[in-house]
């Protein structure tokens, strides 16, 4: 394993006996790796002699790949709460993007803290362990720092807090001042480090801002250099209205586009990816800069009362609870989930047996998680709206589930277009989550890479390493190059595959044996390291002109 015995922190690594798949796309090649001072150093041949006192990994003909980086992740409180973060580390990710979906933890106030934290408690729990002292985007990245993550984070700007900062939860056009505000909001923390703005609208308070608004905003990302990352307005009957919305704000503000999560889901979607995909080629032949991600699952995840319809949601949690709790006002709702579709449902009906429940924080609800809300109902004879309601009036809101509603070809044409990432879109907390959370990269790499051939092993890794890097602006990692910063994976290409599955959601993946980030081994034949070499990745925000 070592020229002269074990070294706890190397500085001089060298990758033996590797397949090089150097995240461009080009073809695999033999070769090894030499790792110096936590900067890939250079290429040699695969029988290449270790310099003196150098850890030696013998790949043993297995694929060194540059770490991957999950474009879509909920993972904004674990990484301060499991710094180790194996769900994530044990795929080979490496770099994480995080203050996804337009809701998250930075910049708040006192109040706004208090009330995202209730809002999004079903994507990332409130850990006892984090303070949740910071208020900035720079304090937030500070305790990402201070946490000392195994993996780095990069961080997008919410819209949805900032609007809920300046214009509270009403659903109303913000005023002139209120989006100078916000726009010196969102300047501020491009300043301190966030790569871009991130949208949710589909969710309260993001969706309350029209065309025009996120146009203003996107304005000043992209005067700082950064990019916009919507969870658009619809991905059921609205998806393709939604999308052209998304590329009519990137064309007028000039912000690069990146379409996070860009599936085409519910019935009404089955078998139109084609008309997605045109729509995006379209818009790059305009010179639009569009990039794309998506997770290679069917199920979506999200929380149970994202299916509410917005007006229920607009005064804040307190609110939300309040009326659920008044006859009249379930009544409407029903009529509204079962016959007419909801915004947040994404305009279609709830249909309940698609709907399963992942994830609860009381625990006394711990018997519903893997059932649905239609078998629940048929268990307990009432109607299913009913149950729903109960469940989020007991859970404070905070119930996590999984919604069977994806199609695989839909899957499978928009991965293999030419700007596509990879996401997770992983939460990490309730019972039984999302196995993407702990399967995603692995599963692209064996299962949709190796065995159903969708993507050559070259490509799919460009896919979740060079091009992700390329559209963060992180020219020093994404590659296996002379001088890039080692953020490394050795994976196995015969046997790499998720094992995460949805009754066992955090199972380790198979066949990758070691992650190497900043040079430094995070995961060491398949077992966790005590290092912690990751830290806040801050985008370097260029002046307005």
């Amino acid at each position: 394993m070592t020229a002269d015995g074990a070294v706890a922190e190397p500085r001089t690594i060298l990758i033996a006996d590797a397949l090089v798949v150097d995240g461009t796309g080009a073809p695999a090649r033999p070769g090894s790796v030499l790792v110096e001072d936590g900067r890939v150093s250079r290429i040699d041949a695969p029988d290449a002699a270790p310099p003196r006192g150098a850890l030696v990994i013998d790949a043993g003909g297995r694929a060194v790949a540059p770490g991957f980086i999950d474009m879509h992740a909920h993972s904004d409180l674990a990484v301060l709460s499991d710094p180790v973060h194996l769900a994530k580390t044990s795929q080979g990710v490496t770099t994480e993007v995080v203050g996804q979906d337009g809701i998250s933890y930075a910049p708040t106030t006192d109040e706004t803290m208090d009330a995202v934290r209730r809002q999004i408690a079903g994507w990332n729990g409130v850990p006892e362990s984090v303070d949740f002292a910071w208020r900035s985007v720079g304090e937030y990245l500070d305790a990402v720092d201070d946490a000392r993550p195994a993996a780095n984070v990069a961080y997008l700007v919410p819209q949805g807090t900032v609007r809920m900062n300046v214009v509270g939860h009403d659903r109303r056009p913000a005023t002139p001042a209120e989006i100078d505000a916000m726009r010196g909001q969102v300047a501020t923390g491009m300043r301190e480090g966030a790569f871009g703005m991130s949208a949710g609208l589909s969710y309260v308070p993001s969706m309350f801002a029209g065309t025009d608004e996120l146009v203003s905003l996107c304005e000043t990302v992209a005067e700082h250099g950064g990019y916009f990352a919507p969870h658009q307005r619809s991905y059921g009957k609205g998806a393709l209205e939604g999308y052209a919305e998304m590329i009519e704000i990137a064309e007028r503000s000039g912000c690069p586009l990146h379409l996070t999560h860009a599936t085409m889901n519910f019935g009404v979607n089955k078998g139109r990816a084609a008309e997605f995909i045109a729509l995006v080629d379209a818009a790059l032949e305009r010179g639009v800069d569009v990039t794309l991600d998506t997770y290679p699952y069917l199920p979506g995840a999200t929380t149970l009362a994202a299916l509410l319809p917005s007006w229920v949601a607009q005064g804040g949690p307190e609110e939300t609870l309040r009326q659920l709790a008044e006859p009249s006002v379930r009544a409407r709702l029903a009529h509204e989930l079962n016959v007419t579709g909801t915004d947040g449902c994404h305009g279609v009906i709830a249909d309940w047996p698609t709907v399963e429940i992942s994830g609860v924080r009381n625990q006394g609800l711990a018997g519903y998680v893997g059932r649905t809300v239609a078998q629940i109902a048929e268990d307990e004879g009432r109607p299913a709206e009913e149950v729903c309601f109960d469940i989020l009036i007991r859970d404070e809101l905070a119930t996590t589930i999984l919604q069977h509603v994806g199609h695989e070809e839909n899957v499978r044409a928009i991965m293999r277009h030419a700007r596509h990432m990879g996401g997770s879109d992983g939460i990490l907390v309730g019972a039984k989550p999302h196995p993407r959370a702990w399967g995603t990269f692995p599963r692209y790499l064996g299962h949709y890479a190796r065995d159903e051939r969708i993507l050559g092993i070259e490509d799919a890794v460009a896919h979740l390493s060079g091009r992700p890097a390329r559209r963060l602006g992180l020219a020093d990692r994404g590659l296996v190059a002379p001088g890039m910063i080692a953020d490394l994976v050795v994976f196995d290409p015969a046997t790499v595959r998720d094992r995460s599955t949805f009754p066992e959601p955090r199972r380790q993946a198979d066949g990758i044996p070691w992650v190497l980030v900043g040079g430094r081994p995070i995961i060491a034949e398949g077992e966790r390291t005590e290092a912690r070499a990751g830290r806040a990745l801050r985008h370097e925000a260029r002046r307005p002109r």
